[in-house]
């Protein structure tokens, strides 16, 4: 799996776990750990992409 697509995977898993996590500040359910989750994923994806697209 190249850089790229797993940055790709990353990113499209972050997304909804980032939601997901602000979500459940209102709903029951771990909120705070799910959103820094989601968002360390979102990032590193984004990071993933963005470093391949410049080489």
């Amino acid at each position: 799996m190249s850089q790229r697509s797993t940055g790709a995977v990353l990113a499209t898993a972050g997304a909804p776990l980032t939601l997901a996590g602000a979500a459940m500040y209102v709903l029951p359910g771990p909120g705070f750990p799910v959103l820094v989750i989601g968002l360390a994923a979102l990032t590193t994806g984004l990071i993933m992409i963005a470093a391949t697209r410049r080489s």
